[in-house]
């Protein structure tokens, strides 16, 4: 993926607000209390020309989101 999604500020917040909560979980965070910062992260991908419509796409990207939220 072309896109560095940890410098966008919607990316920035929700891996604030994950490390603020008591959710050991990046899946269970983004599910929850989470969602509203995915939603928005995602929306910024697309308006950066990342095609969520592609199945592989859409499961890379998160993936390394919960990887990047869990390791770091």
């Amino acid at each position: 993926m072309d896109w560095d999604f940890t410098e966008n500020i919607a990316f920035k917040s929700l891996n604030e607000a994950f490390k603020e909560s008591d959710e050991t979980s990046a899946i269970e965070f983004l599910s929850s209390d989470g969602a509203s910062y995915y939603l928005e992260l995602l929306q910024d991908a697309a308006g950066e020309g990342i095609d969520l419509s592609d199945n592989e796409i859409m499961d890379e990207l998160q993936e390394e989101i919960i990887e990047y939220l869990e390791d770091n």
